[in-house]
């Protein structure tokens, strides 16, 4: 073994971490006999040769070392090693456009050129994996199929060869494994997509094993989502109600169907149309040893990344026969992708599960769903809540994580909330759970759904020696009912120290009172915008001028302060000067000269400032009409949005503005609430030219702000706001989504 590794200049090679000369020391530990020193090469292998899935020249020399290692019977662990492989060769650059753009001379291209010569190199080689689909190493067959599905150049002959190992194959996740392999293929061979989805759609009706139906009705979702029954989500739920009743979890493991006696025979067998015969083990037996093992000893924590996620596999799986039934329905989900109702039925089925771990994945499931598609969620939002109350801390925080992120939504769930936080002897901390805090807290959740029942509980966070930002940030979304917290706030805000930790905890305690009109705190907003230190300085005496435009005529005694940051502040205090000075005295001739003239200097983001200040006083601010419409034309987006805004504001009519809005609605999403927020403002009449962008976006499904591989807790709030204001700005209640 190994033949020719040490002929390799590996320290000429390179890998994430330099030199690659401890490339040879981790293929040979993959080939040990000692499971750690597998373990340890494994972890290297991802860590340096393949870290983060980037392909180097010493990875492209691993290649026919790995495949040797693969082809040796000998060698333990080689469903990992085939894994890895599969990682390194399976990177399709097939119909990329951006490799015809880029430099054959820069870093991204020589970049390219290695995962080309690395799915080059490892389909070379991938007939190894043609003899490994009846391997006696169940973990090898459980790779195998996902290999050749992704990197074997003769996708008919592999389907062949799939297809027949399942008439024969009895390990219940083996099998699943060659129906994705199957669907795979589907996907990316579109001449073999007909054929797979009528083999997929026989199998789903012909398959005894409903863990087979599920995987087959899984894969056709992927592949060919038009085939799919019109009863899918029906199916899916009774092929889960005969999973769960499945006497023992040994029945699932072994693929035995329910009622039936793991220790006898278990069918003979269906033939389909195409010939392909399924034939149930007739003699699967396991030893009831296995079945009533005492619980494990507890062992160390695995010392690399591979072995804790190995670990944590077994500690998801341990007990539950059919933990692989998890990986189906988010197949499923993600197949259907925009079938939200059927979505919804499927989540809230799975919510109902006496599984808490198939409660805990439909949490989960939740997330992507409801942060991508509009839908009626009142049903799911309120099964989630239900899991506030299970013992499982872990469940009860992915719970209060995902509501969290709902606000409004969130309000089915409110009772429950409400039950959780008078529970919580200090609901304000996010409940740990094995070390690190979770994100998930009730509290925040409560409040931003805006339920005055959090109010006891705030006031109890105020108290507490470290604020809870997030809490203070919240407050705003209760409304009226946020009213009693103002003397806490004020005693707060009263008692921070003047240093450079003032930014940090000021900005939260300022909104709150803000948004309270608590104007008695006026001292305690003055002491801070008088005093607030020289860091970062401008943002808290913005904060503190917010809360004072918020207590208006009432706030008389800020009047000296807010002409002298009138007179010699920033350019971005003095539009918030402005604004505020605005709001107390109500006199715009003694602050528009200073907001036209910021209106017209250089820097953007300055005339951006002024531009809202001038949309504020509204009306009374039409004598910087003029320099508003010059910021129509602005290079920059942003302004030439938040000056079209503010022109609608003073003046009162869109259609002037409207080119601009428009072109800006379509060019950039996230402009769309500010946007729709002052059609809002200005009412149905006057908005009444914008209407055919309101109605638009009310009628589309998917969430104006989705973005790939990222997303904010404030994402769903915002689109939900959107759509409030779309039909404000329309006069009334308008359905969501296509007619």
């Amino acid at each position: 073994m190994f033949r020719g590794i040490d002929e390799v200049d590996w320290a000429s090679l390179g890998h994430a971490y330099g030199p690659a000369d401890d490339v040879p020391a981790l293929l040979r530990g993959l080939a040990s006999g000692n499971p750690m020193e597998r373990e340890m090469a494994l972890d290297g292998m991802y860590g340096a040769v393949h870290h983060q899935g980037d392909v180097y020249d010493s990875t492209l020399a691993c290649i026919p070392f790995l495949l040797e290692l693969v082809a040796s019977p000998d060698v333990q662990d080689r469903g990992c090693i085939i894994e890895l492989l599969t990682s390194i060769g399976g990177i399709d650059l097939a119909g990329d456009d951006e490799l015809d753009q880029l430099d054959p001379e820069g870093e991204e291209f020589e970049d390219a050129a290695n995962y080309a010569m690395a799915a080059a190199a490892v389909a070379a080689g991938s007939d190894v994996f043609l003899g490994l689909l009846d391997d006696e190493d169940r973990e090898v067959r459980l790779a195998a199929p996902g290999a050749l599905a992704s990197l074997h150049g003769d996708p008919a002959r592999v389907l062949v060869l799939l297809r027949e190992r399942l008439t024969v194959e009895t390990d219940t996740e083996v099998r699943l494994a060659l129906v994705e392999a199957v669907g795979r293929i589907a996907l990316r061979y579109e001449t073999l997509r007909d054929e797979t989805a009528e083999w997929l759609g026989w199998l789903m009706g012909a398959a005894q094993d409903p863990a087979l139906r599920l995987a087959s009705l899984a894969q056709l979702a992927r592949c060919a989502p038009a085939r799919l029954p019109a009863d899918v989500v029906a199916r899916v739920t009774g092929l889960l109600a005969e999973l769960r009743r499945a006497p023992l979890a040994r029945h699932a493991a072994l693929g035995v169907p329910a009622g039936r006696d793991a220790d006898g025979p278990c069918g003979e067998g269906l033939v389909g149309g195409d010939g392909l015969e399924l034939r149930e083990p007739l003699d699967a037996r396991e030893p009831l040893e296995a079945l009533d093992a005492a619980e494990p000893a507890a062992r160390p924590v695995a010392p690399t990344l591979v072995g804790q996620v190995r670990e944590l596999r077994e500690e998801q799986r341990a007990g539950r026969g059919t933990a692989w039934a998890d990986d189906l329905l988010r197949t499923l989900h993600s197949a259907l992708d925009d079938r939200v109702a059927d979505r919804i039925a499927l989540v809230t089925d799975q919510l109902r599960s006496p599984d808490r771990e198939q409660r805990a994945d439909a949490v989960w499931m939740c997330g992507g769903l409801v942060q991508t598609w509009r839908g009626a969620y009142d049903e799911v939002v309120r099964l989630v809540g239900a899991q506030l109350a299970d013992p499982e801390p872990r469940l009860r925080n992915a719970a209060a994580a995902w509501l969290e992120g709902l606000f409004e939504l969130a309000r089915p769930a409110c009772d429950a909330l409400a039950a959780r936080v008078a529970a919580d002897p200090s609901p304000w901390e996010p409940e740990r759970v094995g070390g690190p805090a979770w994100l998930g807290s009730a509290l925040l959740a409560l409040t931003r759904a805006g339920d005055p029942r959090a109010v006891p509980a705030l006031l109890g966070a105020l108290e507490e020696p470290v604020l809870n930002a997030h809490l203070m940030y919240a407050v705003p979304h209760l409304g009226d009912a946020a009213g009693p917290l103002a003397p806490a706030l004020r005693r707060r805000l009263g008692r921070l120290p003047l240093d450079e930790g003032l930014s940090e905890q000021a900005g939260p305690l300022l909104l709150a009172l803000a948004h309270v009109r608590a104007v008695e705190a006026l001292p305690e907003v003055l002491r801070v915008l008088r005093g607030a230190p020289a860091f970062r300085r401008e943002w808290v005496v913005e904060s503190a001028l917010r809360a004072v435009a918020a207590f208006g005529p009432a706030a008389r005694e800020a009047v000296p302060d807010l002409r002298a940051l009138l007179g010699d502040g920033s350019p971005g205090l003095v539009s918030m000067a402005a604004r505020a000075l605005w709001a107390v005295e109500g006199d715009a001739v003694g602050v528009l000269p200073h907001l036209r003239s910021l209106l017209r200097a250089p820097d953007a983001h300055h005339r951006r400032e002024a531009a809202w200040a001038a949309g504020a006083i509204g009306g009374a601010a039409g004598a910087a009409a003029p320099e508003l419409r010059a910021c129509l034309s602005a290079p920059d987006l942003w302004l030439r949005v938040d000056a079209a805004v503010a022109l609608c504001r003073v003046t009162g009519e869109v259609e002037e503005a409207l080119p601009v809005l428009g072109a800006a609605w379509r060019e950039n999403r996230y402009t769309r609430v500010e946007i729709a927020e002052c059609f809002a403002e200005l009412g149905p009449a006057a908005a009444m030219p914008a209407a055919p962008l309101l109605r638009g976006e009310l009628a589309r499904q998917r969430r104006h702000n989705v973005s790939e591989g990222s997303s904010g807790d404030h994402d769903v709030h915002h689109d939900e706001k959107l759509l409030a204001l779309c039909r404000q700005g329309l006069g009334g209640a308008v359905p969501i989504g296509p007619a």
